[in-house]
C-alpha cells in the first residue's frame, strides 16, 4: 500500500499553502448553501498547522501496534513509509469550528447510511484481488482525517500539540468526528458519497504511480484486531491514514459506547452520531448543553441502549415517561440534575433496569418501581419522600438525604426484603426503632453504614448477619452498645471513629478482621478476642491505658503517641511488627509481653522510641531481629538475650550504665553514644565491628566475639590490662585496634597482643607509654603504628625499629607531637626505607630535614659493594614543625616514590630544595620565612605557597622546571603581585589554575 508521510510545514509555507488553497476553492464553493458552507468550514478546520502537527505521528503509532500483532501471528514485516505525508489540501484560517445539521451528516465521508455500504463495496474493489493491498496515493481525492470540535471559542493549538506530544489525549471538551476533505475540485461532495467518476480518477492516478508505491500485506481481520486496542480518539486519528483504515476504524464494534461527557455538542451532531451507530449500547452525555433534548433523542434512536449517564441540567417529565421505550436499559445514572418541575412526584418505572443512581438531584418526591433493580443510590438528593417497589434490591444508598424523615427511611428500607447493603450515613433523624424494624424485615443485611447518626445507640438492635458496621461520629454509641454489636457474630469490619461517648470496647467475635478507633476522647479500655483479627487502628485516644488483644492473624500493631497506655497484654501468634513510639507511660513490665512466653512468639521488629518511663529493659526472645530504643533517656540497664537480633538502635540512651548482649546476632555495635556505660558484656558470634569510642567510665568489659576484626576503644580511660588481655584472647581475628587515650593500658596489656596474629593497625596515641618493646615483640604483622603525642617516649624507644629491624611489615608511622630528638628522627628516616607514610607534625626537636648533609650522605654512600635500596616513602608530613629551617631532598636520597610533601605552618623554614621525580603535591603554605625555593620535580601538579614571603622571581625560577604543574596558590604573598601572573604562566605553560590575591598588599 502506498503511504506518504505527513510533511510538517513551516510557518511561511503553511500560510502560503493556505492562501493558495483558499483561492482555488473560491470558485468551487459557488452554489453551495449556507449549511454546506458551515459544514465545509468544519471539514477545513483540520487544515490549521497545529492540527497537522497533532496528527503527524499517527502513522508511526499505528505502525508499532501493527508490527507487534504481525509478529504475534507470524506474518512477515512489510511496513514501510515514504518520505512524507503530503496533506497539501489542509488550508484554513478558521480558529472556531462551527457545525450545523440539516442537509448533511457528519461522519465517515459524510455519507448517508444507505450510501455507506455502496462506498464500502467500492473500497473493497480498489484493493488488489490477489494480495488485498489497499492503495493510497499522495494525490488521492479522498484524504480522510479527524475534525476537532472544541467547546471553547479560543481553542489553543499549542495545547493540542503539547498534549499529543506527551502521549496523552485531548481533554473531554474535544469531540472527534470522522469526516473527509475532498480535493480542491470537489468540495460540494464533502457531506455526500463519492461519485464513481472520482473513484475512476483515483484508480487512474493509482495506476500511474504503481511503480513507486510501497506495498503492505494487512488483512482486515488483523487490522480489526489491532484497532481493538485503540480508544476513540486514536481511532479517529487512524481514520485519516487511508480508506481501509477509515473503514476499519468506523466498525460499530468500536463505537458501542458514545462518550460526550462535558462536551459542547449540539443536538444535530448528537442525532447524527446516533443515526450512524444505532447499535450503541452506552451513552454518556453528562454536562452537555440541552441535556433533555439529547437524552430524548438517545431514547428514541438507540433501541439497544443498556447504559445511560446524564446530569448537570433539567430533565422533564417526558424523559421518565419515555424510559419504558428503552426495553433493555440496565443502568441509569443521573447526577446533579433537576428532575421535573419540582412539584409533582417523579415516577421511574422500568421492568429491566438493574442499576439506578440518582445523586445530588433536586426533586420533591420520587417513586421507583423496578422489579429487576438490584442497586439504588439516592445519595445527597433532597427529596422529602421516596416510595420503593423493588423486590430484588440488595444495595441501597440514601446517605446525606437530609430531608428524608425517619418514617420515610424506614418505609423505603423495609420494602426491600432482600436488602444486603444499606448506607444511611448523615441521616440525622434515624432512630433505633427504625434500625430494629430494618433488622426484622431485612434478614440478609450484611453492610450497614449509620455514621453521623447521633440518635442511634443500637439498643435492643440485633443484626446477626452483619459483616460491616460503620458508626463514625455517633454520639449515642457507648460501652453498652457493645452488647448489641456482640450479637453480630458474622461481623468482620467495625469502625467507631469519633464516638465521643465511648469509654470501653469488649468484644469476642471470631470473624472480626478490622477495627478502627480514632479520636475517641473518652476511650479507656479495649479487650478484643478474635482469631481472625488482622488490622487494628487506634490513635488519638488520649485516655487509653489498658489494651488486651487475642488474635491469630494480627501481624502488625501500631499504637503511636498513646501517652496514657501503661498496660498491654497480647496473645497474637502471628504478630511480627510492633510500634509503640511515644507511649510515655509504658513501664518495664512491657518487656515480658515481648519476651518468650509473652504471647508474641513470632515478633521480629519492636520499636519503643521515646518511651521515657522505661528504666530497666530486659528481653529474652528467640525471634526478635530489630529493636529500637531511640530517645529512651531513662534506661540505665539493658539486657538482651536475643540470638537472632541483627539491629539495635540506642541513640539518645545517654544514661545507660550497664549493658549485656549475651547472646545476640549483631554484626556491628556502636556504644560510643552511651557515655555513662561502665559495665559491658557482649557475646556475639557474628560481630565484626565494635565501637566503644567515648565510653570514658567503662571499667569492666567482657567481649566474646570470635569474628571481630575492628575494635575502637578510644577515650576509654578506665580500660585496664586485664580487660584488654581477655578481649584479645577471645577475639583472635582483630585486625584494627584503636587504644587512643587509654592511659590505663600498660606493658601487660600490650604483651597480650601476641594473641592477635592478624593485627595490622595499632593506635596508641595520647598514652603514657615509655617502653614499646611489647609491641615490637608481639605485633610482627603490624603495618600501621600511630604514636601521636606520646610524650613519655624516650630517644631510645624506637631504636628497635632502625637498629634491630623490628616490625618488618610496618608501612605507616605517625610520631606527630612527640619529643624524640633530631638524631633519632634522622636515623629513623635514614634506615627505615620500607616506610611509605611518615608523619612528624609538630615535632619541636626537629631542626632540619636535610637529606643532603654530610652525615646523611655518608650513611647513604658507604664505600661498599652493597647497593643502597630505594626508599619506599610516598607521603611525608612535617606540618607545624617550629624549628625546622631547611628541607633538602636531593636525588641521592633515592626518594623515587615520594608523591606528597607537606611542610606547611613551619614558620622558620627558609630554604626548600627538592629533587623528586614523582612528587605531585607540595604544600609550603604559611611558611612566612621562606626565601629560597628550588624544585626539580617534573611531575609536580600542585604547589601551595599561600602567605609566604618569597618573591616572584624565585617562584618563577622554581616552577620553570615543573613541566606538569597545574595548580599554583600564591594568595596573600606580599612580594608577588597579581599583575605578574602573566610571567608565571609564561614560565610554566602547563599552569591551569593560579590562585592570587585581588590586589597587592
Amino acid at each position: 500500500m502506498k503511504i506518504w508521510c505527513c510533511l510538517c510545514f513551516n510557518e511561511e509555507e503553511n500560510k502560503e499553502a493556505m492562501n493558495d488553497s483558499g483561492r482555488e476553492n473560491e470558485g468551487n464553493l459557488e452554489g453551495v448553501g449556507n449549511e454546506e458552507s458551515e459544514e465545509l468550514n468544519l471539514g477545513l478546520s483540520l487544515g490549521r498547522r497545529e492540527n497537522v502537527r497533532l496528527f503527524q505521528g499517527i502513522g508511526f503509532e499505528l505502525r508499532d501496534l501493527v508490527e507487534e500483532d504481525r509478529y504475534r501471528v507470524g506474518l512477515p514485516s512489510a511496513w514501510h513509509f515514504g518520505d512524507s505525508w503530503q496533506f497539501d489540501q489542509f488550508a484554513s484560517s478558521s480558529r472556531q469550528v462551527s457545525m450545523r445539521g440539516g442537509g448533511g451528516q457528519v461522519g465517515f465521508e459524510g455519507e448517508s447510511s444507505s450510501a455507506a455500504a455502496t462506498d464500502l463495496e467500492r473500497e473493497v474493489c480498489d484493493c488488489d484481488p490477489h494480495h488485498k493491498r489497499a492503495k493510497v496515493h499522495s494525490n488521492s481525492h479522498e484524504c480522510h482525517y479527524t475534525t476537532v470540535i472544541s467547546s471553547e471559542v479560543g481553542y489553543s493549538s499549542s495545547r493540542a500539540y503539547t498534549t499529543y506530544g506527551q502521549g496523552s489525549f485531548p481533554s473531554n471538551n474535544e469531540i472527534f468526528y470522522h469526516t473527509s476533505a475532498l480535493h480542491s475540485d470537489g468540495y460540494k461532495n464533502l457531506l455526500g458519497s463519492s461519485s464513481e467518476k472520482d473513484d475512476e480518477e483515483n484508480d487512474s492516478g493509482a495506476s500511474e504511480m504503481e511503480d513507486s508505491e510501497v506495498r503492505m500485506d494487512l488483512t482486515d481481520d488483523l487490522l480489526h484486531m489491532v484497532f481493538s486496542f485503540l480508544d476513540h480518539i486514536n481511532l479517529c486519528r487512524a481514520a485519516m491514514v487511508c480508506k481501509q483504515w477509515r473503514t476499519a476504524s468506523a466498525h460499530e464494534d468500536f463505537w458501542r459506547c458514545l462518550n460526550f461527557e462535558n462536551m459542547n455538542i449540539s443536538a444535530d451532531q448528537f442525532e447524527d452520531m446516533c443515526r450512524r451507530y444505532p447499535n450503541a449500547t452506552e451513552v454518556n452525555i453528562f454536562g452537555v448543553p440541552a441535556i433533555h433534548v439529547l437524552v430524548m433523542k438517545a431514547v428514541s434512536s438507540l433501541r439497544n441502549l443498556e447504559s445511560l449517564n446524564l446530569g448537570k441540567g433539567q430533565l422533564g417529565d417526558a424523559f421518565f415517561h419515555a424510559l419504558a421505550d428503552c426495553g433493555i436499559l440496565k443502568s441509569l445514572i443521573i447526577n446533579d440534575a433537576i428532575l421535573g418541575n419540582g412539584i409533582q412526584e417523579m415516577p421511574i418505572f422500568h421492568d429491566r433496569l438493574r442499576h439506578l443512581q440518582i445523586t445530588k438531584c433536586r426533586v420533591l418526591r420520587i417513586s421507583i418501581r423496578c422489579p429487576q433493580l438490584e442497586t439504588l443510590s439516592l445519595k445527597r438528593s433532597n427529596m422529602a419522600h421516596a416510595v420503593l417497589n423493588c423486590p430484588l434490591l440488595h444495595d441501597l444508598d440514601i446517605g446525606s438525604c437530609h430531608k428524608l424523615s425517619d418514617a420515610a427511611i424506614r418505609s423505603a428500607a423495609i420494602s426491600c426484603p432482600l436488602l444486603e447493603s444499606l448506607d444511611m450515613s448523615n441521616c440525622s433523624c434515624v432512630s433505633d426503632e427504625t434500625l430494629r424494624e430494618i433488622a426484622s424485615s431485612c434478614a440478609s443485611l450484611r453492610i450497614l453504614n449509620a455514621s453521623y447518626c447521633p440518635n442511634i445507640s443500637l439498643e435492643s438492635v440485633r443484626l446477626p448477619m452483619l459483616t460491616v458496621l460503620k458508626l463514625h461520629s455517633c454520639d449515642g454509641i457507648t460501652s453498652a452498645s457493645m452488647t448489641a454489636i456482640s450479637h453480630s457474630y458474622m461481623l468482620e469490619v467495625l469502625e467507631l471513629d469519633n464516638c465521643s461517648s465511648l469509654t470501653s470496647v469488649s468484644l469476642d467475635l471470631s470473624r472480626l478482621q478490622n477495627i478502627r478507633l480514632v479520636h475517641c476522647r473518652k476511650f479507656v479500655d479495649i479487650n478484643l478476642r478474635s482469631i481472625m483479627l488482622s488490622s487494628i487502628t487506634v490513635s488519638n485516644c488520649p485516655l487509653l491505658h489498658r489494651m488486651n488483644i487475642t488474635s491469630n492473624s494480627l501481624q502488625k500493631l501500631v499504637l503511636q503517641k498513646q501517652e496514657s497506655l501503661s498496660t498491654l497484654a497480647l496473645q497474637c501468634q502471628s504478630l511480627q511488627e510492633v510500634d509503640l513510639t511515644d507511649c510515655e507511660s509504658l513501664t518495664n513490665s512491657i518487656c515480658k509481653v515481648f519476651s518468650d512466653g509473652g504471647g508474641c512468639p513470632m515478633l521480629k521488629t519492636l520499636v519503643l522510641d521515646n518511651c521515657e518511663s522505661l528504666t530497666a529493659v530486659e528481653f529474652c526472645s528467640s525471634s526478635l531481629v530489630s529493636l529500637s530504643l531511640v530517645g529512651c533517656r531513662g534506661i540505665t540497664s539493658l539486657e538482651l538475650t536475643c540470638p537472632y537480633l541483627e539491629q539495635v538502635h540506642l541513640d539518645g540512651c545517654d544514661h545507660l550504665e550497664r549493658a549485656s548482649f549475651c547472646p545476640v546476632g549483631l554484626r556491628s555495635l556502636n556504644l560510643g553514644i552511651c557515655p555513662k556505660l561502665n559495665v559491658l558484656y557482649i557475646k556475639a558470634p557474628c560481630m565484626v565491628l565494635l565501637e566503644l569510642k567515648g565510653c570514658g567510665v567503662l571499667s569492666e568489659a567482657s567481649i566474646d566475639c570470635p569474628l571481630l576484626t575492628s575494635l575502637d576503644a578510644s577515650f576509654c580511660s578506665q580500660l585496664k590490662d586485664d580487660c584488654l588481655s581477655a578481649t584479645t584472647a577471645s577475639c583472635p581475628l582483630i585486625e584494627s585496634l584503636i587504644l587512643m587515650s587509654c592511659p590505663s593500658v600498660g606493658p601487660d596489656g600490650l604483651s597480650s597482643l601476641r594473641c592477635l596474629p592478624h593485627l595490622a593497625l595499632l593506635d596508641l596515641s595520647y598514652t603514657f607509654l615509655v617502653n614499646l618493646n611489647p609491641v615490637f615483640e608481639s605485633c610482627l604483622q603490624l603495618r600501621v603504628l600511630k604514636l601521636q603525642a606520646c610524650k613519655y617516649l624516650t630517644d631510645s624507644s624506637l631504636e628497635a625499629l632502625y637498629k634491630e629491624g623490628a616490625l618488618p611489615a610496618l608501612r605507616e608511622l605517625d610520631l606527630s607531637y612527640g619529643t624524640i630528638c633530631q638524631s633519632a628522627i634522622e636515623e629513623l628516616l635514614g634506615c627505615c626505607t620500607h616506610l611509605t607514610h611518615v608523619s612528624l607534625n609538630g615535632c619541636v626537636n626537629m631542626h632540619d630535614l636535610n637529606w643532603g648533609s654530610d652525615t646523611f650522605s655518608h650513611e647513604m654512600l658507604k664505600p661498599t659493594l652493597e647497593v643502597q635500596p630505594n626508599r619506599l616513602l610516598e607521603n611525608l608530613n612535617c606540618v607545624g614543625c617550629p624549628n625546622i629551617r631547611k628541607a633538602v631532598i636531593p636525588p641521592v636520597a633515592r626518594c623515587f616514590y615520594l608523591s606528597s610533601l607537606n611542610l606547611s605552618l613551619s614558620a622558620n623554614l627558609k630554604e626548600v630544595d627538592v629533587a623528586c621525580f614523582n612528587l605531585c603535591f607540595l604544600n609550603l603554605s604559611n611558611c612566612c620565612s621562606l626565601e629560597i625555593l628550588k624544585l626539580d620535580c617534573p611531575r609536580l601538579t600542585s604547589l601551595f605557597l599561600q602567605s609566604c614571603n618569597i618573591d616572584e622571581a624565585a617562584v618563577e625560577t622554581a616552577i620553570s622546571r615543573c613541566s606538569m604543574l597545574e595548580t599554583l596558590d600564591v594568595r596573600f604573598c606580599p612580594k608577588i603581585s597579581p599583575t605578574s601572573m602573566g610571567k608565571l604562566r609564561a614560565a610554566c605553560p602547563s599552569l591551569k589554575r593560579i590562585f592570587s590575591s585581588l590586589s597587592p598588599s
